[in-house]
């Protein structure tokens, strides 16, 4: 059975998208299919995968909201990606009154889902309804947190959304984990950080090792490339190792 995972967080800069990509690319060279779904209008995505959002002439956005087939592009390294671009942004006001609405995502990965061993939705910083249709197409939710003061204070706010779509909507979704991202082990705040979210988390799902602030990341997504390609001996990919084991036990 296929796995759906949205990367949710309703803060930006937080790595839902370089963990997209990544965890992504690490499930694909272990022989699984994979398709990478881009549900945020800025189209980090679908640009740091080497597809030109702005030239797009068919997205998600046509798929959820006018009932059109899904747009896939195949083989991004090994990849298969649903792109989206800027007009995804108009969903929000057009899904307002629409009918089933809740469902459009799911709906729209329905025909293509058998084709796939993983789904990996990078959803939008926000918990309004590209997320939640989002989560509603989802078996598993991930959950990327920067260890950053500020970055803990939205935490409850994200659960609760969690709880809303499982208690009616979606009542199989599972929480896979949390990732601590951007970590600076070096700084106090860091560390304050880092130990909060293992003490207030780790009985809600497992707390994966963070992942450290690395400009590898961004040099990376420039060359459109994950990390283990462009820096097969960088540290982190044995970090992004380990989650890509529990992903396939979840």
């Amino acid at each position: 059975m296929v796995k759906i995972i949205s990367l949710f967080n309703q803060s930006g800069g937080v790595g839902k998208t370089t963990l997209t990509m990544n965890l992504g690319y690490q499930l694909a060279q272990r022989g699984h299919r994979v398709l990478l779904v881009d549900m945020d209008p800025q189209a980090s995505l679908t640009n740091f995968m080497g597809v030109e959002a702005y030239k797009l002439s068919k997205t998600i956005y046509h798929a959820i909201v006018h009932d059109e087939e899904l747009p896939i592009h195949t083989n991004l390294h090994g990849l298969d990606l649903a792109p989206t671009n800027i007009q995804l942004s108009g969903a929000e006001m057009e899904l307002v009154l629409a009918e089933f609405r809740e469902v459009r995502l799911k709906d729209a990965l329905e025909p293509v889902q058998d084709r796939y061993d993983f789904i990996l939705i990078d959803c939008p910083p926000s918990l309004a309804i590209l997320s939640y249709i989002s989560l509603v197409a989802s078996t598993h939710v991930l959950v990327p947190i920067q260890t950053h003061y500020k970055s803990l204070i939205g935490c409850d706010m994200l659960l609760d959304t969690v709880a809303r779509v499982r208690q009616r909507a979606n009542r199989k979704l599972k929480i896979a984990g949390f990732i601590p991202t951007m970590h600076e082990g070096q700084t106090v705040q860091g560390k304050t950080s880092l130990s909060t979210v293992q003490n207030q988390l780790s009985s809600v799902a497992t707390v994966f090792p963070p992942i450290p602030r690395a400009i590898a990341f961004a040099d990376a997504a420039q060359l459109h490339e994950p990390l283990a390609l462009s820096f097969p001996k960088h540290p982190v990919v044995d970090i992004l190792n380990q989650i890509t084991d529990a992903l396939e036990a979840v």
